[in-house]
């Protein structure tokens, strides 16, 4: 800024926070930090691009119904095709979410305090609270794509559930602090509010062109399971991890197909 004018000058920066809310490489970026899709992404937005998860779920969502689709044209039943889309998510993710999920269950009631939850969160092993709540997760995930798919309703719940279940994972980055001070969540940083408000609007606007109006409940089944486990991670170890985030998508998730059976 010139002192005798004070006027802005062309090398001058005007504004300190002068970050696109969204750019389209974010896409690039979710995809490859949320799946095993083979993209290129320089992973410089970071926290900037939290809002383009659920676009990472919409790509899950397609390739697990597309497997869906192909196994009841080759005529297998609803449960092994349900069973095979199941498969193709978890192999989309490379279970990244499923072990946050496993991890939350050991940690949150296998440590007597904070410190000893989160020493477990972060151990590789995988004890027995892990494993009931992976078997649930899976067993409650095939039944509701079960449901859907033998009403022939596939694509559509898919992709809702996969979009909706990935909106709240920013919000809790954003609305919790980080409980360990170190892994995926403190390398990701703090999206901004607005960041994780666009991602909301994303998740719930291409679900709503999906399925209609329908997705008002499993949205707020979706709100209501996230608002549970950022209650149980802020009483438990006193804020989020990259597992909680895990295991936030994956209880919304359960929510959302739980919400989505209930229409058809």
């Amino acid at each position: 800024m010139s002192p005798r004018t004070g006027q802005i000058g062309k090398g001058d920066c005007v504004a300190k926070n002068d970050t696109p809310l969204a750019e389209a490489r974010d896409i690039t970026e979710a995809l490859g930090l949320l799946t095993r899709f083979p993209v290129q992404s320089d992973a410089r937005r970071g926290p900037h691009a939290a809002w383009a998860w659920p676009l990472a779920g919409l790509a899950v969502g397609f390739v697990a119904a597309l497997v869906g689709e192909v196994a009841l044209w080759l005529g297998l039943s609803v449960w092994l095709a349900a069973g095979l889309a199941l498969a193709a998510q978890i192999a989309a993710t490379g279970a990244l979410h499923e072990d946050g999920l496993a991890d939350c269950a050991d940690g949150f009631w296998g440590g007597a305090d904070r410190a000893r939850r989160l020493e477990i969160m972060k151990d590789s092993r995988t004890g027995s609270y892990g494993v009931l709540a992976l078997g649930l997760g899976l067993i409650l995930r095939w039944s509701a794509q079960s449901v859907l798919f033998a009403h022939g309703w596939v694509l559509a719940p898919l992709l809702a559930a996969a979009l909706l279940s990935r909106a709240p994972m920013a919000v809790l980055l954003a609305a919790l602090p980080n409980a360990r001070g170190s892994g995926l969540a403190s390398s990701l940083g703090t999206p901004s509010q607005a960041t994780a408000s666009l991602g909301v609007g994303v998740a719930f606007g291409l679900s709503l062109l999906a399925v209609g109006w329908g997705v008002l409940a499993p949205a707020l089944w979706v709100a209501l399971a996230a608002i549970g486990v950022a209650a149980l991670a802020k009483h438990r170890i006193g804020g989020q991890t990259g597992d909680v985030l895990g295991a936030t998508q994956q209880v919304a998730e359960i929510a959302a197909l739980m919400a989505l059976s209930t229409l058809v």
